[in-house]
């Protein structure tokens, strides 16, 4: 039973004076993972490549919001164009209202991805596509996904355009 609680993904929730918070099953003892996980469906590498998937659908929407409906409330994007980094939702919204403009479409080039308990790194090259001026632009991302006890959220996400053209 012990090796299964440590093969599986999972978010802990501790129950106290109503309210619930959410722990990484990692930071919890054998025993409390026993009694007080969310065990989430064990995720494949496909599971986590298919969140790009969502991801880019959402930058096909043109909707903005939809797009930043992907972060973890807590989380960070460190964006491809834009030396700024956006912390809250509205800066995330922000930056996606003017990258959108140009209608992108990204294209993985090449992946790697890792899985732990409650995270997945979703790290690689991409292209961006834009269907306004036809240009493409060529980058290294990092995802980086959080367990949030009901489904997988952009917690990180670093993009860079590439340096050697």
């Amino acid at each position: 039973m012990k090796a299964r609680f440590a093969a599986v993904l999972a978010v802990c929730v501790l129950f106290a004076a109503g309210s619930v918070a959410a722990v990484p099953c990692s930071a919890q003892p054998v025993a409390a993972l026993q009694e007080k996980c969310i065990v989430a469906a064990e995720a494949t590498e496909q599971d986590i490549a298919a969140l790009f998937d969502t991801w880019n659908q959402a930058l096909r929407s043109g909707d903005p919001e939809k797009v930043a409906d992907l972060y973890a409330e807590r989380s960070i994007l460190l964006p491809t164009l834009s030396n700024t980094p956006r912390l809250t939702r509205a800066e995330k919204v922000d930056y996606f209202r003017h990258f959108l403009e140009h209608r992108p479409s990204g294209e993985i080039v090449m992946r790697q991805i890792s899985i732990g308990a409650d995270i997945a790194v979703d790290t690689g090259l991409y292209t961006f596509h834009y269907a306004t001026t036809g240009e493409s632009v060529r980058a290294r991302y990092s995802f980086t996904y959080g367990w949030d006890g009901d489904g997988w959220r952009i917690v990180s996400h670093h993009s860079s355009v590439m340096p050697e053209k």
